[in-house]
Parts: structure tokens; C-alpha cells; sequence
């Protein structure tokens, strides 16, 4: 199919009781399976499992060894109203079956108005007995409870960082909060969940809204504090969520969560939230392991409508950019700028990068080749581009040697845009690299991506395909070598090889927008292949590819030319350049930072 028509057919805080301590005194019990991958389990209002002479644990028990057995989730959390009248016989049962998570999955509880009443300042009381400081002291993620013991922090490392919980009481007095902002105080770089019992409700829509008790958790905690990015309650049914704004300006998500009104009062139903950092994404599913550890036949009808849940406020995505999310409190360390020594060598044929002091983009402009070899860049504007098509800029990749580079601004109707082009003369002109080669580049669409940009150039090397006596492509007045965008903004890389008469082009997926990328082209002298960000793309031709037709014409970054000819130019930003006389592994790639 004819490339250029492919498919046209997501008050000062009391003393913690337990010290706030450095993250590394609160290592993780419990880590995840997958690095960037983890869960935490929320468990709403369990009261009807323990209701005086009518109570049945079984359900409990059932999710707990689900929850046990399931690797990637670190911490659970109950949201308060464990038993319907907080007597000393329902506590102990609810405080029996919570046992069988000890040592085995980190967890915090909290007191709803169905296991005490009266704010923290009640005294003791059987739930405070079972489920205070003294059941959690010395477990690894416990961070602390009010001195009245009914307010608790909890530290649990997941992801690569440290999370705290915050289990507020229902009634949290002026004092319990006092402690909750100076446990917040006290870990200033840990972002957090406050789970409470009454923080907000919804309507038949699921949308939710602050009840009295929530509003006052909002203004006296929640807003003031930019480390809280999710709260999480019970009490109230229907299930629903929100987002609020904080003082910093940044979200805050409100959920509720609760299915004691379901059959079985809720059968122990859990609420898993998977934190994908690599998607910047919590999904969020609920459902309940007791029924689902059945056989489907053997399920009565409503046990089988009970076991998900998957409405719009039970199942859905959160997508959370955790690391802008949290950069007012945490922001990330970059890594410093690498000099150019330390990603060139013998086999570097050409390396650009645009942090050299007082780099200029007027046209005429010279972007020194670092490798040694003398194929500087030359800027030039296309015909009737402005000065602004063009400029240096400080956005880079996070894991680019040099920490600039260039932005260009090209289009079409009219045409514009700007190139750097190497000398007539550079060697790199008429290099075959019969030995194989990496074409490697930091590239970055804009978000939005404004405008027809279809089949803009990123790269290539000047000339006709058809004066290398190539009759395979697309037409014999394309260049040898370019690497292009196609209107489904799909990478293309098509080059006509040294050694025969062939065009074996490779395709990408469709590129995002707004998001720092590298691109690497790999030939081995047998065949090429493409990688983005250090995975290999599925559509790389099997055929035969050894070098690289030049026809001793420039190489040109910012477009690829027809018949010699520029119309558009590159749209977005690119960053270092390297080219290399051999085939790289990914672990060699300028992404590589050891």
C-alpha cells in the first residue's frame, strides 16, 4: 500500500505518640509485585457483618485471604462502622477476624458513630481497647496516633516512594486536628490520603459533595495542606466522588465508598485502588471476593449481581500526573546535564545538542557538531518564516544529556518552518554506514496539536531517490533517508538502502502529545529496526537493509525535502541528535545515565 495513504482506507500539633521518624525507618512490609504498580484496598462499612447474635464474619475472612494472597496490594484501609453497636462482644469478633491480616498485609482502621459516639475525646471505650495504638505499635508502617489514640498515620512505601494514610476519626475534635497537621508537618514531602468515616455524600448521580463534618475537615485540614490528594469515607450510600480545588490550586479528589445497603449487607465488598505511576493512573474496580471465589453456576441471583460492581462511580479511571500533582511538596530531582564526552566515542559520526552558551537561531547560525567529526548545523528559515519558527528553549527530556532544546514552529497553508543543515561538504554527507547504524533523537509534539501537520519531517539526508538508481519507493524524487509523521501522527522511517534497490519502511503507533520522547533507528547492516523509548516497535520490515544511499547532499534536521524542494517544517520540540557508525543495544542509548 502506498505509504502516504496508510489508513485513509485515557493550634499546633500534641506530640505524635510515635515519633515521626526519617522514610527510612518506616520500610515498606509489604512490597508490591511490580515497581510501578500497586494497589491500596479500601473496605468500607462492615457493620452488618457484626450485628449482635446475627453476625457472620465470613465474608470478612474471605476478603482478607483474597487480599492476602494478591501481591500487588501493600495497605488496606476500613472507613469506620466495623459493627453495628460497638459492644465488647461485636469488637472482639470484628478484632479476631482483623488478626488474620497481621504480619501478613499492613492496615489501618478507624471509629465510626456505629462503633462509638461522641468525638475522640470520648475516653475508652471497647473499640479503642481492640483497635487503638496499642494493636499497631511496632509494625513497620505505623507512624503515630493522637494522644487520645483514636487518630492514627500510617507510612507504607510503594512505587518507589513513601504514602501516608491518615485514619481521622468520626468525630476528630480541634486537637485531633491540630495533631493530624502535625503529622502532615512532619513528613512535608510524603504525599497523603485522609480516610474518615463522614467527610461527604452523593446523590442518585454519584456526584458528590462535603457533608457539615466534611466541610469542617476541608477548611481546618484538607484545603491548607497541598500533600492531600485523595480522602476517602464511607457512612453514606450511594457511592459517588468529586473533585475540589485546594489552595495551591490543585486537586483533590472526593470519594465515598459504601455498600452496606447492597445484599449481605455489602458481603465485605472492596474497593482496589491500582496506582499505575507509568500511566499516571489510579483504576479503580470494586467488588467482592467472597462471592467471586465461587463457581459463576453455583452463584444464586443475587450473589451474581453482587459480585462487581461497574456504574460509574464503583468503576472507573483517575488519571493523576503524580509527578506535576506532587512537585509543590515533592518535586522530582532531575538528573544534571551530562557533558558531550560522556556519550561520544570512536564511533560517533555526529552528536548536536543546543545548551551551548549564547546559542543563537538566526538564520546562518552554527550548531557546533560536538563529536569531533565537523558536521556542524547550519540554520535557515523556509520561505516566509518568521524569526519565532525557531527558538531555543529549556524543555527537555528527563533523561537527556543536554537540559535544552530547539523549538520549532512550522506549518502549512502557507508553508513555513526552519532546518539545520550540514555544510556541502560535511563528510557526514556522503557516509554509506555499511556497518550498521543508530539515528537517535529527543522529540516532543504539542498538546494540542494544533493544525495539519501531515508527513512534516523530522530528519533526512537531501537528495532524489532516483539518482541512486532506486525505483522501488514512492516516488524517485523523495529523499534516501527521512523520518516523517504521518496524519495519524504514526513515526515513519523509510530509507533506501546502499546495497539494493528496496525502501523498507518502518511504522510506529500513533505518537502522544505533550510528552518528552526518544527515538532510536537501529541498523545492524541486515535490517532496521525502530525504538521509542527504549521498546521496540511492532512494524519493522523483515527485509533486507544495509547502510544508507547518501548522494553526498546534506543532512537536515527540522523537514525532509521532495524533489529538493522544503514546503512544511517540523512542528514541536527536538532535543540532542546523535548518530552512531554501529548498532546500539537500548542500554547504550543517550537515555542510558550510567
Amino acid at each position: 500500500m502506498d505509504r502516504r495513504n496508510l489508513l485513509r482506507a485515557a493550634v499546633a500539633a500534641p506530640l505524635v505518640t510515635v515519633a515521626a521518624e526519617p522514610a527510612a525507618a518506616h520500610p515498606a512490609a509489604r512490597p508490591a509485585a511490580h515497581p510501578q504498580r500497586f494497589a491500596l484496598a479500601v473496605l468500607p462499612d462492615t457493620q452488618y457483618l457484626f450485628d449482635a447474635d446475627s453476625a457472620d464474619p465470613a465474608p470478612l475472612r474471605e476478603t482478607f485471604r483474597y487480599l492476602i494472597e494478591q501481591r500487588d496490594v501493600v495497605f488496606m484501609t476500613h472507613l469506620g462502622d466495623i459493627t453495628e453497636h460497638g459492644t465488647a462482644e461485636e469488637i472482639a469478633l470484628a478484632g479476631d477476624c482483623f488478626r488474620r491480616l497481621d504480619g501478613r498485609l499492613p492496615y489501618s482502621v478507624l471509629a465510626g458513630n456505629h462503633d462509638v459516639s461522641g468525638d475522640d475525646q470520648r475516653g475508652s471505650t471497647a473499640y479503642l481497647k481492640e483497635f487503638g495504638p496499642s494493636r499497631f505499635a511496632g509494625r513497620p508502617t505505623f507512624a503515630g496516633a493522637s494522644p487520645d489514640g483514636y487518630n492514627s498515620a500510617h507510612l507504607f512505601t510503594a512505587g518507589g516512594r513513601k504514602w501516608l494514610v491518615l485514619a481521622l476519626d468520626w468525630r476528630i475534635s480541634d486537637g485531633g486536628l491540630a495533631w493530624a497537621d502535625g503529622v502532615l508537618k512532619a513528613h512535608p514531602r510524603v504525599p497523603a490520603i485522609v480516610t474518615t468515616h463522614d467527610l461527604a455524600y452523593a446523590d442518585d448521580a454519584g456526584v458528590a459533595a462535603l457533608s457539615e463534618h466534611g466541610s469542617r475537615l476541608w477548611e481546618r485540614l484538607i484545603r491548607g495542606n497541598d500533600q492531600i490528594f485523595l480522602t476517602l469515607n464511607g457512612h453514606y450510600w450511594p457511592p459517588g466522588r468529586t473533585v475540589l480545588r485546594n489552595d495551591a490550586g490543585h486537586d483533590v479528589h472526593v470519594h465515598i465508598t459504601n455498600y452496606q445497603d447492597r445484599y449481605y449487607g455489602g458481603a465485605a465488598m472492596i474497593r482496589l485502588y491500582t496506582f499505575d505511576l507509568a500511566r499516571d493512573t489510579i483504576d479503580v474496580e470494586t467488588f467482592a471476593p467472597w462471592f467471586l471465589g465461587r463457581k459463576p453456576a453455583a452463584r444464586t441471583p443475587l450473589e451474581a449481581e453482587t459480585v462487581e460492581l461497574t456504574g460509574p462511580a464503583d468503576r472507573f479511571g483517575l488519571p493523576i500526573d503524580f509527578d506535576a500533582r506532587f512537585a509543590g511538596f515533592d518535586p522530582p530531582a532531575l538528573p544534571a546535564p551530562r557533558p558531550a564526552r560522556s556519550v561520544v566515542d570512536r564511533h560517533t559520526a555526529a552528536y548536536w545538542r543546543f545548551d551551548g552558551a549564547g546559542q543563537a537561531v538566526t538564520d546562518g547560525s552554527v550548531v557546533r557538531d560536538l563529536s569531533g567529526n565537523h558536521n556542524d548545523l547550519f540554520v535557515r528559515r523556509l520561505a516566509n518564516s518568521a524569526q519565532n519558527v525557531l527558538t531555543v528553549s529549556t524543555a527537555h527530556h528527563i533523561a537527556q544529556p543536554a537540559h535544552a532544546s530547539l523549538h520549532f514552529d512550522g506549518g502549512k497553508n502557507p508553508d513555513r518552518g526552519a532546518v539545520l543543515h550540514t555544510a556541502p561538504d560535511a563528510a557526514l554527507n556522503s557516509m554509506k554506514f555499511l556497518g550498521g547504524y543508530t539515528i537517535e533523537a529527543f522529540l516532543k509534539l504539542p498538546e494540542p496539536f494544533a493544525g495539519d501537520h501531515a508527513w512534516m519531517g523530522l530528519l533526512s539526508w537531501e537528495g532524489r531517490s532516483g539518482y541512486a538508481g532506486k525505483t522501488s519507493g514512492w516516488s524517485p524524487l523523495e529523499p534516501t533517508c527521512s523520518l516523517n509523521l504521518s496524519p495519524e501522527r504514526f513515526l515513519q522511517y523509510v530509507v533506501y538502502p546502499a546495497d539494493r534497490d528496496a525502501d523498507p519502511t518502518s511504522w510506529s503507533h500513533a505518537l502522544p502529545t505533550g510528552r518528552w520522547m526518544h527515538v532510536a533507528v537501529v541498523n545492524d547492516a541486515h535490517r532496521t529496526v525502530v525504538w521509542i523509548d527504549g521498546s521496540k516497535i511492532a512494524r519493522n520490515p523483515a527485509q533486507p537493509s544495509r547502510g544508507i544511499a547518501t548522494l553526498g547532499r546534506p543532512f537536515v534536521l527540522g523537514a525532509t525535502s521532495f524533489d529538493l524542494k522544503y514546503g512544511q517544517g517540523f512542528y514541536g520540540w527536538i532535543g540532542d541528535v546523535r548518530i552512531t557508525t554501529r548498532a546500539l543495544r537500548p542500554d547504550q542509548f543517550l537515555t542510558a545515565t550510567t
